[in-house]
């Protein structure tokens, strides 16, 4: 016979596995976006939700009526040019973000099996789904506005909430022992670089996303002929972005060493060592775009990498705050094993 208990446990785990594929797809689609951007694919479905009105997009101009460009001209001041690759770039992230939101929701659905024992992880399954709701909303705001340089940042940041709450709901459904097992009790000395440190590295994201609104207006100037000097052609806010992430880097080298003596070979441990990994990727794809001409490969991961890393500090900081990951009775529990 199956205890309670052990139905209990097992429900978990499906939720958690649930919870964390679902972060796993929002993840990709942060990455489908940043495709989107890389290739100049924004606009490659000119209306929404359908393309080119239809539901399954057109693969060559045949499929479209003589005077499409007449149709969709005056949305995008007569510059529509049918590109199939573009078209189904854009459509594929729009099908993903379809996809992320039946995760979210069947995330929230699962989520009530915790209302007698966490009412706090419904409360973060409902926000996640209230957000990607939004985002969607946005999604269509952003292309009737033509890629207007607020909707696309919004987007973005939307996004990335998203992955936030969806983080808090699962790792307040995890188990603890793999959180506080061996956390030194002055972790509270380490929360405000953490945070200081989330805060930078998003801001850091967000300026990176005026970038590329400056990298567009470049590229509409000079063309892709001249990709070679689209560098040049940046404006001030490339260059407070190259050498902020300088000041990003020596808050995250500082994190790193104090998260791993906080909980030396455990979960914290584990998130520092990949933070430091994919910060150094990071500098990389950086580094690549700046002076190789901007391939437009490097840019979704450069922006990929980034939310990554903005979301492992997040975890890192909801281990470091029980009181935040932790139901009442549990930080009790915590609090008591730490002073004696």
């Amino acid at each position: 016979m199956i205890s309670s208990n052990n139905l209990i446990d097992n429900n978990g785990k499906r939720f958690r596995s649930l919870a964390f594929l679902t972060v796993l797809i929002i993840y990709l689609l942060v990455l489908a976006g940043g495709i989107v951007r890389g290739t100049g694919s924004g606009m490659g479905c000119p209306d929404w939700p359908k393309c080119f009105g239809q539901w399954i997009p057109p693969t060559d101009i045949s499929q479209l009526p003589p005077n499409y460009q007449e149709i969709y001209g005056a949305r995008l001041k007569g510059e529509v040019e049918f590109n199939p690759v573009k078209t189904w770039i854009e459509y594929a992230n729009r099908l993903l973000g379809v996809l992320s939101g039946f995760f979210v929701f069947a995330t929230l659905v699962a989520s009530f099996s915790y209302w007698r024992r966490d009412r706090v992880v419904v409360l973060g399954s409902v926000i996640s789904f209230l957000f990607i709701g939004l985002n969607g909303w946005l999604g269509s705001r952003v292309v009737a506005t033509e890629l207007a340089h607020y909707a696309i940042t919004l987007h973005l940041l939307l996004a990335i909430l998203v992955v936030f709450s969806l983080l808090f709901v699962y790792v307040r459904a995890s188990t603890t022992e793999w959180r506080t097992n061996n956390i030194n009790p002055k972790r509270r000395a380490v929360n405000t670089l953490l945070l200081v440190t989330a805060i930078l590295s998003l801001g850091q994201v967000l300026l990176g996303t005026q970038v590329r609104d400056s990298l567009n207006e470049v590229i509409a100037q000079l063309g892709y002929d001249h990709r070679d000097s689209w560098i040049e052609g940046l404006n001030w806010r490339f260059y407070v972005h190259r050498s902020f992430s300088l000041v990003v880097l020596l808050f995250h080298l500082v994190v790193i060493y104090r998260l791993r003596q906080v909980q030396k070979g455990g979960l914290l441990n584990q998130i520092a060592l990949w933070i430091a990994g994919l910060v150094v990727v990071e500098i990389v794809t950086g580094v690549v775009m700046a002076y190789w001409a901007v391939p437009a490969a490097a840019q979704p991961i450069h922006l990929f990498l980034a939310v990554i890393i903005v979301g492992l500090q997040f975890v890192a900081w909801l281990v470091l705050n029980p009181a935040l990951s932790l139901p009442r009775e549990l930080v009790k529990r915590v609090s008591l094993s730490e002073s004696v």
